[in-house]
């Protein structure tokens, strides 16, 4: 018998994965948690039914949400992650010698504790000394800071469920509020690609856009999400993704990436003619 997995991605496309087993499930307070092994894609996990991260692809979504901001200001020490249960994205910004401080606050404690259990090397360095585990709501937790990150990662699920309120106006606000005159936030940012992403994604930029004066979208090609074809929010109080480069920089750090690299990064903000369209309209 065959096992498969799958994601309604529109009424009208389906994305299925060949299963060897579904080795975890549970219902925890805020959502469904599954995780499986795969023949395609190594072991994924999966929230109410949509693929979170798949052993073979994760690193381009972690890479390209953490190292992009990192690039501009490479003087980042303080940073907020909000969600990012995986640990994926802490992982990858204690690759930095210069972060002094992560914050991880992820409102379901189950999803990380089953991370660490069923995806170790994504979870690897949830453990580091220089990273603080809070389950609560991300949401609240923001509203109560002022000034205080360099950095702020909003590594959500989709807008539903309990990711909804990472997209509204009042948080982009309070998240401004949060960050010092220095300051950069990044967000997953949906997809342009089918309609019910596309009417997200353009909301959530506009939203971002009415707070802070430089907000630009960059783009990763992720094979296990919806189209294939994911994009990034970058909005900042001062630094310009483009223009305040320095590549130089980041290579001297000689990190070993899988998915970025400094001429990528330029080329992530070079969107198609469509893509451009969209948010312009």
């Amino acid at each position: 018998m065959e096992l498969w997995f799958t994601e309604e991605h529109t009424p009208n496309v389906r994305f299925t994965i060949k299963i060897d087993k579904h080795i975890h499930s549970e219902q925890s307070p805020f959502q469904r948690i599954d995780f499986f092994d795969s023949y395609e894609f190594g072991r994924f996990f999966a929230l109410d039914g949509i693929v979170m991260l798949t052993e073979k692809d994760e690193f381009i979504y972690h890479e390209m949400i953490v190292h992009v901001p990192m690039a501009v200001n490479p003087n980042i020490k303080k940073v907020l992650v909000i969600g990012g249960g995986d640990g994926g994205t802490v992982r990858e910004l204690t690759r930095y010698g210069t972060v002094e401080s992560i914050e991880m606050v992820e409102i379901d404690q189950r999803v990380v504790e089953c991370c660490r259990e069923f995806l170790p090397l994504t979870s690897s360095k949830l453990d580091d000394p220089r990273v603080k585990l809070l389950f609560e709501d991300g949401i609240k937790y923001v509203s109560t800071k002022q000034n205080e990150y360099d950095l702020i990662i909003v590594d959500s699920t989709d807008p539903i469920g309990p990711g909804e309120g990472l997209f509204t106006e009042e948080f982009y606000k309070n998240c401004y509020n949060a960050l010092n005159e220095e300051g950069i936030l990044v967000n997953q940012h949906e997809s342009v690609y089918y309609d019910n992403t596309t009417r997200l994604a353009v909301r959530t930029h506009k939203r971002i856009k009415k707070f802070f004066p430089i907000a630009k979208v960059y783009q990763a090609a992720i094979p296990t999400y919806g189209s294939g074809y994911w994009l990034f929010g970058f909005a900042s109080k001062k630094y310009d993704p483009i223009k305040d480069f320095d590549d130089r920089a980041w290579n001297e750090l000689g990190l070993d990436t899988k998915y970025y690299n400094t001429e990528l990064h330029k080329g992530a903000f070079a969107l198609p003619n469509y893509v451009i369209e969209t948010f312009e309209d």
